[in-house]
């Protein structure tokens, strides 16, 4: 079983948000707040992968911005002895699915340009997970990075495409990795309403499936889904006996639109460890062996 997870109130330098309303805060979850409670730990003396998962404010097309976050969160998550830390959908760039937006943004991963942004993460120690939209040739994709110490350690492509997603092509294949003596693998938010998305996963022996995911909806569509999301992601859990950590992003794009998470750690009993507060940017942290 794991330590008590955590929730730490990182914000990219950016004020809270707030809860909203209608926002619950789970009865497993307690706040930690400028790092209370929390023991820096010996990444050498530990069997087993400290997993952190991110809610953010939503960053459209702004890299630097992006990578400020990255690093404002990974500052906090090393110092709570972080091993992995997940971000959302598409958050280096900004999940944006237009045709201007992802010509200007997409990434080769093997160009000089995202070289440059690997250098900038090297001196960060967590291993990160992040979205990006990738180009590859005439082809973009919707890819979860995997880097350490800047470099590229893998990437998965998204699966299963939702229609608004038609510029993108889908990928194919579900690679794992290993750390801290943990295999973990990727689904990419709408991945996980198909049950075909997980199962390789764990039949490659993961023990972790990490879900980048952006849920910034229309208003109806968001309070519609607010509590779906972990009933679905609860059903690929109880299908495959693994951890399932996700991150999204929170707050309003428009008068339209706006992001609920949610941000989440599901153990292998299907439970919710611990969650964000809705409307609150943050960080959820914990232990898996």
């Amino acid at each position: 079983m794991p330590r008590p997870a955590i929730v730490s109130m990182a914000s990219c330098g950016l004020p809270s948000l707030g809860l909203g309303p209608d926002g619950e805060v789970a009865s497993t979850v307690r706040p930690a707040l400028g790092g209370c409670d929390v023991v820096p730990y010996d990444h050498s003396v530990r069997e087993t992968l400290r997993v952190g998962a991110c809610q953010t404010t939503e960053i459209l097309g702004d890299i630097g911005s992006a990578l400020v976050c990255i690093e404002d969160f990974a500052t906090d998550a090393d110092t709570r002895g972080v091993d992995l830390l997940l971000f959302a959908e598409c958050f280096l760039q900004g999940y944006l699915v237009e045709e201007q937006h992802m010509r200007k943004h997409a990434l080769d991963l093997g160009s000089p340009r995202f070289g440059t942004i690997l250098r900038r993460l090297e001196r960060i120690k967590p291993t990160l997970v992040f979205g990006v939209i990738e180009q590859d040739g005439q082809r973009y994709f919707n890819t979860a990075v995997v880097v350490t110490r800047g470099r590229l350690i893998g990437a998965y492509r998204k699966t299963h495409l939702v229609p608004g997603e038609s510029l993108f092509n889908d990928g194919d294949t579900y690679p794992t990795f290993d750390l801290q003596g943990v295999r973990f693998g990727v689904n990419i938010c709408y991945d996980t309403q198909f049950a075909e998305a997980s199962a390789p996963v764990a039949t490659q022996g993961a023990q972790l499936l990490l879900v980048p995911a952006q849920n910034m909806m229309r208003r109806a569509a968001a309070i519609h889904w607010k509590d779906l999301h972990n009933t679905i992601r609860a059903e690929r859990v109880r299908e495959t006996g693994m951890w399932l950590v996700s991150a999204d992003v929170t707050g309003e794009r428009d008068e339209h639109r706006i992001g609920l998470g949610p941000t989440s750690i599901i153990n292998p009993q299907a439970e919710v460890v611990a969650q964000v507060p809705l409307m609150t940017t943050g960080m959820v942290i914990a232990d898996i062996s």
